[in-house]
Formats: structure tokens, sequence, C-alpha cells
């Protein structure tokens, strides 16, 4: 009888761990999905107000041509990704050709000292904030997904029931971590 009690007590135990695993599991892989919405819709609103910075310099800056090309295939590599590891790589484009037209507008007093350029300067430095926090958000959620799915005992039940690992949102373009050199 004492025998019986324990060994129901134990199935009770373990089915109360595997419950709280798996909700934990599933708990983690959710913040991590509301993550990744977090950085796409930040992404998507840098991706919308890049038409009306390159709008605004094209007025002054008319002969830097490269520079207004280069924001518009980054743009298109931006539409084309689905995956974190496309998107960051879209991601280092557009950083790379906002540094471009940033650094052509130094050149150009006038359109600094415009009222447009310079809202459109601080929406989007907030959202290059709102970015960098949403991808430390995303990348600290994939981290405690990524090490409960790894990690005895929660691997037993991760591995069981087809938990995968989550990619980081991360720079692996060495151009994209340089200063950009624009030269007249």
């Amino acid at each position: 009888m004492v025998v019986e009690y324990i060994v129901g007590g134990i199935i009770v135990i373990l089915a109360l761990w595997l419950v709280l695993t798996y909700n934990s599991l599933v708990s983690l892989r959710n913040r991590i999905e509301n993550a990744w919405s977090m950085i796409e819709v930040q992404l998507q609103r840098r991706y919308d107000l890049i038409p009306n910075l390159v709008e605004t310099v094209k007025g002054y800056a008319k002969h830097e041509k490269s520079t207004f090309e280069m924001v518009t295939k980054a743009r298109t590599a931006f539409l084309g990704a689905k995956t974190p590891s496309e998107k960051a790589k879209a991601d280092n484009m557009l950083t790379g050709a906002l540094k471009s037209i940033f650094a052509v507008a130094e050149a150009y007093p006038a359109l600094r000292a415009s009222e447009n350029f310079k809202q459109l300067q601080e929406e989007l430095s907030g959202t290059e904030s709102k970015i960098a926090f949403s991808r430390q958000f995303y990348n600290d959620n994939v981290m405690a997904f990524n090490t409960s799915i790894q990690t005895f005992p929660s691997n037993l039940i991760a591995n069981a029931l087809g938990f995968v690992q989550k990619e980081f949102f991360e720079v692996k373009d060495s151009k994209a971590r340089n200063a950009v050199k624009v030269s007249f």
C-alpha cells in the first residue's frame, strides 16, 4: 500500500514536471515570436520612413545617384527577406545606406537646417533605438529558449516534442560595423 502511494506520487511529480516544462518551452517560443514581430514592426517603420528621407535629400543632392540606388537596393532586399538571418542582412544593408545618406547630408548645410530633414532624422533615430531594443529583447529570448532546450532534463521533452533552436538576429557582415566613408 505504501509502495503504491510512493509510485503514484512519483508519477504525479513526473507528470507535473512534464506539464510545467512543456508550458515553459511554449511560453519561451511565444515570447520569441512576439519579439520577432516587434523587430519586424520597427524595421517596417524604418523602411517606410526612408522614401521620405531620400526625397528630402534628393532635393539638395541631385548628383548623389549611387547613394540613392544603394537605398533602393537595400529596401528591395528587405522586402524579400524572410528568416532572421535574411532580415539581419537586409537590415545591415539599410543601415549602411542610411549612414551614406547622413554622410551626404553633412556636405549640405541647407539640408541639415531643413525642418523636414531634422524631423525625419529624429524619427529614424528613435526608430533605430527601438530596433536595437527589439533585437536585444529577441536575442535574450532566443538565448533563454535555446538554453532551455539544450539543458538537462528539459532537453528530453524538447527533443521528444520537436522544439528546435531559434536563430539569433545578429550582424554577420563586418562592413555594417564600420563607418561609411564618403568622399566628394
